[in-house]
């Protein structure tokens, strides 16, 4: 057994003390708005430091469900999370294997082609004006067609499948494979820590997007949640609960829109998190 140094040790625990300190800073305003917004209006308003709810109090959310159109809203943002990530990672996976395979044609073109639309835009005006010509404005589909492929996740499932030994690929074309079967039966199966990689990227993005809403969408029918988020935090829509919960706090209001945003996505890390590290390790690698 190997002893372990004094300076070893004291690295050890400097370093575990600083890692506790850097969570406790990027969990307090999460706590801070749950403590906030189970508070009563007397203890909401003082502000300062909460740990822990004061004479506990629900108004808060009773206010912002009251908002009509907020869980349409919520569904709105649950249906475009489950339809939208799946085809998403899908077509990420259908761009990326023929840039990994060497024998493609024009591959490097290709693959040059995919990089510059990271670096660069048609602006908001030319995608606006392309999404009314084909009859996407105030459709849901818009929702389908935001993020469908994105650069960086494509490059990141490229150098996936570049890690891939190509002698399965040879194997199975010897045994008569096609592409397409090597494709669904091969690479996607072994390819699980990035594709959960890239559901749990897309999975943040398509919850958390509420600009595409603001410009995009006309009835509040079909507005996500983070629309209503937006628009009670940023657009003080707050007010017009207050006219009926007479002193109840904009803060706890605000508070409450939080949490209510934030806790569904929560719920989904715990079942691709072990998957990430592996993912984005070996996506971010080339041989």
């Amino acid at each position: 057994m190997i002893k372990e140094s004094f300076s070893s040790r004291l690295f050890d625990v400097v370093n575990i003390l600083l890692l506790l300190i850097l969570s406790f800073t990027m969990f307090y305003p999460f706590l801070y708005c749950l403590v906030l917004s189970l508070s009563s209006e007397a203890y909401a308003s003082q502000g300062g430091f909460f740990l822990y709810p004061r004479s506990f109090d629900l108004t808060a959310y009773e206010a912002v469900f009251s908002k009509p159109h907020l869980l349409t809203g919520l569904m709105n943002s649950i249906l475009r999370v489950l339809i939208s990530v799946p085809i998403s990672v899908f077509f990420t996976a259908l761009c990326a294997y023929p840039l990994s395979r060497n024998e493609t044609p024009y591959r490097r073109p290709l693959f040059l082609f995919v990089l510059f639309t990271m670096l660069f835009s048609g602006g908001m005006v030319p995608i606006y004006l392309l999404y009314h010509n084909i009859g996407l404005l105030d459709n849901r589909l818009v929702y389908l067609v935001q993020g469908l492929m994105l650069a960086f996740n494509v490059i990141l499932v490229r150098n996936y499948f570049q890690n891939i030994p190509e002698s399965m690929h040879q194997a199975a074309m010897i045994d008569g494979a096609s592409e397409w079967y090597i494709f669904f039966r091969i690479y996607l199966p072994l390819s699980r820590p990035i594709l959960a990689t890239i559901a749990m990227f897309q999975t943040i993005f398509h919850w958390n997007a509420w600009f595409d809403a603001m410009i995009y969408m006309t009835s509040d029918t079909k507005v996500v949640l983070q629309g209503f988020l937006q628009r009670i935090v940023i657009q003080q829509e707050w007010q017009q609960l207050r006219d009926i919960y007479v002193g109840l706090p904009p803060e706890s209001i605000k508070a409450a829109t939080v949490i209510i945003t934030v806790v569904p996505i929560l719920f989904v890390f715990p079942f691709v998190l072990r998957h990430f590290s592996k993912g984005i390790m070996l996506g971010g690698l080339k041989e």
